[in-house]
């Protein structure tokens, strides 16, 4: 892969990113507001391990396979949009005088982490995505595994940094409603996670540019 081949995919995600949050960047400033930005990059690290997974099976050419299997998407999607309007209402149905016990389990790294990691992998277009995202910079008369690793690992350092950068805006942004109580922190959360499956929802089987969250 040349130099200008690199800094024409960089500028491909600067314009991809350059969006109004989608589904993960809504989980992370949900969790973000709730836990804190430190506790929510266990989700960070749950949504860029789905991306590493879908990653690898676009490189092993499941693509065209994933693509044919339109049941299996659709009921992997609706199970993801399911999981997040769950977690919303309970979210938004909270009085804000919260178990400590119970407060404290849902901010387990295992429990944020699983929350990332479900939410990303609830979009079965990523794979198709990545497939054909990548070829587009490959030199093939270069060793190809090599720049799917560069490819990939740019992807998930630039996702990366934007999801804990869409957290910690949101936690300067809205830190004063915490002074009206966590109720209407729960809510605005709450409100998040069903707008994250909302946009999950949205998503039309029959695109495969569809982004990965």
């Amino acid at each position: 892969m040349s130099v200008e081949a690199y800094l024409l995919y960089l500028a491909v995600l600067a314009a991809f990113f350059a969006t109004p949050p989608d589904t993960s960047q809504l989980l992370i400033i949900s969790n973000s507001l709730r836990h804190g930005v430190r506790r929510s990059l266990a989700t960070v690290a749950g949504d860029l391990t789905a991306n590493s997974l879908q990653m690898t099976a676009a490189a092993f050419g499941l693509t065209a396979v994933i693509a044919t299997s339109a049941d299996a998407l659709t009921v992997v999607k609706w199970l993801g949009v399911g999981y997040l309007v769950w977690i919303g209402i309970r979210l938004m149905r909270s009085t804000g005088q919260r178990d400590p016990v119970a407060s404290a389990a849902e901010a387990r790294p295992i429990v944020l982490f699983r929350q990332g990691f479900l939410t990303s992998a609830a979009n079965p277009y990523a794979v198709i995505f990545f497939g054909a995202l990548f070829p587009q910079f490959l030199d093939p008369a270069l060793p190809i595994w090599p720049q799917l690793l560069i490819l990939g690992v740019t992807y998930l350092v630039v996702d990366g940094v934007l999801l804990v950068l869409w957290g910690w805006a949101a936690v300067k942004a809205v830190g004063r409603l915490r002074s009206f109580g966590g109720v209407w922190v729960n809510r605005l959360s709450g409100a998040l996670m069903i707008g994250a499956a909302a946009l999950l929802a949205s998503k039309d089987l029959a695109d495969v540019k569809a982004a990965p969250e």
